[in-house]
C-alpha cells in the first residue's frame, strides 16, 4: 500500500518530485512556502518580488529535483540556499533610485503606546542588522530570525562551520558595538 505524501519526509517527497509526482510536490510547497516567502521578504524587503522569488525556487526544486542529495543535506537546507542564493543574486542586480529630500519622514500620527514601544525597539534593531555587511547580516537572519543551527545555516552560506561561527561573533561584536550607543534609547522607550 502507497503511503499519502503529507506523510512522508521532505527528502522523501523531493524525490518523487524527481519522478514528477505533482502530489509531492505540492506537499512541498504547501509544507515550507510560506516559511520561505518570510525569508526573502525579510532579505528583499518586498512581499510581492519576495513571492516571486520563492516561485522561481520552486519551479527550480520542480525541474531540478534531481540535483538534490539526501546524503549531503537536508531539504529545509537546501533550498534554504536556493532561496538566499536567489535573494542575493536579486539584491546585486538592483540599484535604488534615490528618494527626494524629506520624502522619508517621520509619521506624527499618535499610536498606541505598546505599539510605539515596539515599533521603536524593532527599527533599533533592524538598523543595526541593516548597517551590518552583508554576509554578517545574511548569517544574523539565518541564526535568529529564522533558526536555524549553526551547521544548517553553515551549508547554507557554503561555509566551514567554523567559518560561519567567526562570522556570527564579528556580526555580534558589530550589533553589540552599535546597540551599544542606541542602549539609552531603548531603555527610555522600553521603560
Amino acid at each position: 500500500m502507497r503511503q499519502k505524501s503529507e506523510e512522508l519526509d521532505d527528502e522523501t517527497l523531493v524525490t518523487h518530485v524527481a519522478a514528477a509526482d505533482r502530489g509531492a510536490y505540492a506537499v512541498l510547497v504547501h509544507r515550507h512556502g510560506l516559511r520561505y516567502r518570510a525569508l526573502a521578504y525579510r532579505m528583499l524587503g518586498d512581499l510581492a518580488l519576495a513571492e516571486d522569488l520563492v516561485q522561481e525556487a520552486f519551479v527550480k526544486l520542480w525541474t531540478h529535483a534531481d540535483r538534490f542529495d539526501a546524503k549531503k543535506a537536508k531539504f529545509t537546507t537546501w533550498f534554504h540556499r536556493i532561496v538566499v542564493n536567489r535573494c542575493l543574486d536579486e539584491k546585486r542586480k538592483r540599484t535604488p533610485d534615490p528618494l527626494p529630500e524629506g520624502f522619508d519622514q517621520q509619521d506624527e500620527a499618535d499610536n498606541a503606546e505598546d505599539i510605539m514601544v515596539t515599533d521603536s525597539a524593532n527599527h533599533v534593531l533592524r538598523n543595526a542588522v541593516s548597517n551590518l555587511p552583508e554576509r554578517q547580516r545574511v548569517a544574523v537572519t539565518l541564526s535568529y530570525f529564522d533558526g536555524l543551527s549553526n551547521i544548517e545555516a553553515a551549508e547554507v552560506m557554503d561555509l566551514k562551520l567554523k567559518a560561519y561561527e567567526s562570522l556570527l561573533v564579528r556580526a555580534r561584536a558589530k550589533l553589540r558595538d552599535e546597540l551599544e550607543g542606541s542602549k539609552s534609547g531603548l531603555l527610555a522607550v522600553l521603560g
